[in-house]
């Protein structure tokens, strides 16, 4: 059973954290990786830094800005992982935009990322119905999870082809908005997460964008499985250092 799958059985709500590679320094990556198990994170997103990002707000924006001016590509990424899994346990997602997987091959991005021991994959410009014809097999072949978007904007037959092709956790977008630019949650965003709660799809759902304490972060996790905090994490990593 791959570890996402093993880490969403766990009784408990689970807290992930989203961070780009190469950030603040070049050589940071696996560090932080390792800090954020031993302090108790249940999963981490790796994000894979794009000159081009879509859904990004400044923090990450600037963050993935300074991790390409220090370097960091996708051929180094993987090198500066593998190993990781003699020291790091939890389940390590790579987050990126889908033209880096492309121009480095998509099949043979899959295959370093299973030897290397990545669990998953969030791509938020591949679209579900595209993935499905053209690269549910290859992810399957390699034992990758590839982890969908939803908005409150996703109608919910939309909701439910993510839900039949994902075997992961759903990643419950909280806003429309783009990444760290909310502080907690009105009644628009709580009815859309008491709407999804009662479709009971066979998904759990984690909650992203818009958690940076711990009151966001119960708020977002009382109707899903558990949320990620991205923007707070990287502003600490910018104000105290790694």
């Amino acid at each position: 059973m791959n570890r996402i799958q093993q880490k969403l059985q766990e009784d408990k709500k689970l807290l992930s954290i989203y961070f780009s590679a190469g950030y603040p320094n070049l050589n940071d990556t696996v560090t932080i990786i390792q800090d954020l198990e031993k302090n108790g994170v249940d999963m981490i997103e790796i994000g894979l830094p794009f000159s081009d990002p879509l859904a990004d707000g400044p923090t990450i924006q600037e963050s993935s800005t300074q991790a390409l001016y220090n370097g960091m590509t996708t051929k180094l990424l993987f090198e500066q992982l593998t190993g990781i899994r003699q020291t790091v346990k939890i389940p390590l997602i790579i987050m990126g935009y889908f033209n880096p997987m492309l121009q480095y091959g998509v099949e043979e991005f899959c295959k370093k990322c299973s030897e290397i021991g990545i669990d998953g994959l969030i791509i938020p410009d591949l679209p579900v119905d595209i993935y499905a014809e053209n690269y549910k097999a290859i992810f399957e072949k390699y034992g990758l999870i590839n982890v969908f978007l939803i908005t409150p904007q996703t109608s919910d037959e939309r909701i439910r082809f993510i839900d039949s092709v994902s075997n992961g956790f759903i990643y419950m977008v909280s806003s429309a908005s783009v990444t760290g630019s909310q502080s907690g949650f009105g009644n628009t965003q709580e009815d859309y997460f008491k709407r999804i709660a009662a479709m009971n799809l066979k998904n759990p759902q984690i909650v992203g964008f818009g958690i940076n304490n711990r009151d966001t972060f119960t708020q977002a996790t009382q109707y899903a499985k558990g949320a990620i905090i991205g923007s707070a994490f990287i502003k600490n990593l910018t104000t105290n250092g790694e």
